[in-house]
């Protein structure tokens, strides 16, 4: 069996124990081709990022960079600009031939909500190799806001894999071609390439970015926040905008994007050759995500965007991004938006859940 792991092998491995936990498994937090990951009961709040590296343990860095920890169980912020590590309920006992890479949920992205998942002997972010047992820490430094969070609140996910099933050029030419995969031309190469909206067909709004001194979020309120509070608007009538540097955006694909029900995607960081900006979707495409097997016509993406050295103009069209497709072992159980309360299908420009419409 090769490919992503889908939602009822997630399953088995949690009857075989390859896949243990602190508490039972909640409702909803088994995904089509992932698992969502739970915070634990207690934060360290350490000087710095970092890797445990081999050999080492995450509790023996602790011990060096470890500067007060923060009790969750009822509620605690974490502040804007620190950096904490937070044990998760979720431990894993690996087999052999099955590898797992962590991401941030789409949620924890928009909320600039730096999210990765660290192991004991890792020696990359979000990296598990095949084998691994042992427990797992999510690392999280929130970026633009400071948020109140609890034990169990889900703000990055695992998917698993056997081998290697990610698409080549050629393949996903003839997937694209026997499925669309996008909305437009195709623009392949390694992996498909979308671009930025910045003329919308109705109106002039494009995207949000972050205000820099606001009020506290708390996860668990849906649909709570007036985006007016920790947003400002960005809007254009002539296809640019300047991106300022440290500042943070969301802007949305100018593509919209289908992932049939036997694959999964992830979207691959763009770094732009010289430095000016960074973009990256944050959490994984699963299966059935803007598919209509799963009630979607497509759905674009949503791009988080981070300008670094100096001020860079941002034009309609530019290519800002791939992503890359890989096949499921089997078809999973659940589609993205079909089976699932899916807060994101059929999406376009779009905040996080928190925000009202």
């Amino acid at each position: 069996m090769t490919g992503v792991l889908p939602s009822q092998l997630i399953t088995a491995m949690v009857d075989r124990g390859e896949i243990a936990t602190d508490r039972p498994l909640v409702t909803g937090q088994v995904q089509p081709a992932s698992l969502d990951l739970r915070l634990g009961t207690v934060a360290y709040r350490v000087r710095a990022s970092f890797l445990a590296g081999q050999g080492n343990t995450v509790q023996d860095r602790l011990a060096d960079f470890e500067m007060h920890r923060i009790d969750l169980t009822d509620g605690a912020v974490l502040e804007k600009g620190c950096v904490y590590v937070i044990p998760l309920m979720e431990h894993l006992a690996l087999p052999a031939d099955v590898q797992a890479v962590a991401n941030a949920k789409s949620s924890t992205g928009r909320l600039d909500l730096l999210t990765r998942t660290i192991t004991d002997g890792g020696e990359e972010f979000d990296r598990i190799n095949s084998g691994y047992h042992g427990p797992l820490y999510a690392e999280v430094c929130p970026r633009s806001f400071s948020v109140l969070v609890r034990p169990g609140m889900r703000l990055n996910q695992i998917r698993f894999r056997q081998g290697q099933a990610v698409l080549d050029d050629d393949a996903l030419r003839a997937l694209h071609h026997d499925t669309p995969l996008v909305s437009g031309t195709a623009t392949i190469a390694d992996g498909l390439g979308f671009s930025v909206d910045l003329r919308p067909a109705q109106g002039d709004l494009v995207g949000y970015r972050a205000k820099p001194h606001t009020g506290i979020i708390d996860l668990d309120l849906i649909g709570h926040y007036d985006p007016a509070e920790f947003w400002e608007d960005i809007r254009t009538t002539d296809g640019r905008i300047i991106l300022d540097p440290g500042a943070f955006y969301i802007l949305v694909s100018q593509e919209a994007v289908t992932i049939p029900p036997m694959y999964a995607a992830e979207m691959a960081p763009y770094l732009a050759m010289v430095g000016e900006f960074r973009v990256h979707y944050a959490g994984f495409f699963d299966p059935g995500f803007g598919h209509d097997a799963a009630g979607g016509s497509g759905s674009r993406g949503v791009l988080e965007v981070r300008c670094h050295e100096a001020p860079f103009v941002l034009e309609h069209g530019q290519i800002v991004g791939r992503l890359v497709y890989e096949e499921m072992a089997e078809r999973p159980d659940t589609l993205y938006g079909a089976d699932l309360a899916s807060n994101y299908q059929g999406q376009g420009l779009k905040l996080s859940k928190h925000f009202r419409a």
